[in-house]
């Protein structure tokens, strides 16, 4: 039995940067591509008519509802039987994108209704166009206010992007459980793989709260 499993080593560091680098990157593209898809949808709903509402909104509740490792399974599955497999980072990084987007196109929806009507008004009677009223009054008052709740959304997809495992993405779990495998040390390298995310979710968290407890002055 000994010659089946080998101790952690330094040798294994480089396999271990490997996975939290895979983490940081997809984490990182599925939350910028969801945000700029968020504030887009976000935007359309808060100026849109019921009609286009309802139907964003249903989209978007489908998207929120089911659970991210079926859609990942479903998505990688689907693409497969039709014959245009992809890669897994790509594969887990539109899924985890519009994942993303369901959450913060809610997030900025409200934070573009939350800019008074009359401020807009305003601005229109000082002479600016729809769209500068948007760019100058709406959009920069509206994002600053959505900032605390937009960093939870990120925090979640941080953790929630370990799940991109299940169709072979190498990210951090992914690497930690062939570890496991190799090692028979559990314990050792799932407390590890804890603190890497407490060391990146922790100190975003305080400084969400601090930005909110700043706003709600």
């Amino acid at each position: 039995m000994g010659g089946l499993f080998t101790p952690l080593s330094w040798n294994d560091a480089g396999f271990i940067l490997t996975g939290i680098w895979n983490t940081i990157l997809i984490s990182g593209v599925s939350i910028l591509i969801g945000t700029v898809l968020g504030v887009l949808i976000g935007f359309a709903r808060a100026e849109s008519n019921k009609t286009v509402n309802f139907l964003l909104g249903s989209v978007l509740d489908v998207l929120r509802s089911v659970p991210l490792i079926i859609q990942l399974i479903l998505f990688s599955t689907f693409m497969g039987v039709m014959g245009s497999p992809l890669p897994p980072f790509f594969a887990g990084t539109i899924v985890l994108s519009l994942y993303t987007m369901a959450f913060m196109g809610e997030v900025f929806r409200g934070g573009f209704e939350s800019v008074q009507n009359s401020m807009i008004v305003a601005a229109r009677s000082l002479g600016m166009t729809y769209w500068q009223a948007l760019r100058y009054v709406r959009f920069p008052i509206g994002l600053r206010s959505v900032f605390p709740a937009w960093l939870g959304v990120a925090l979640s997809v941080i953790k929630d992007s370990a799940l991109v495992s299940v169709i072979g993405y190498m990210e951090l779990l992914r690497t930690s459980e062939q570890l496991i495998s190799r090692t028979q040390q559990p314990l050792e390298i799932l407390i590890g793989v804890g603190i890497f995310y407490f060391i990146i979710s922790y100190p975003l968290s305080m400084y969400g709260r601090r930005v909110e407890r700043k706003n709600a002055l």
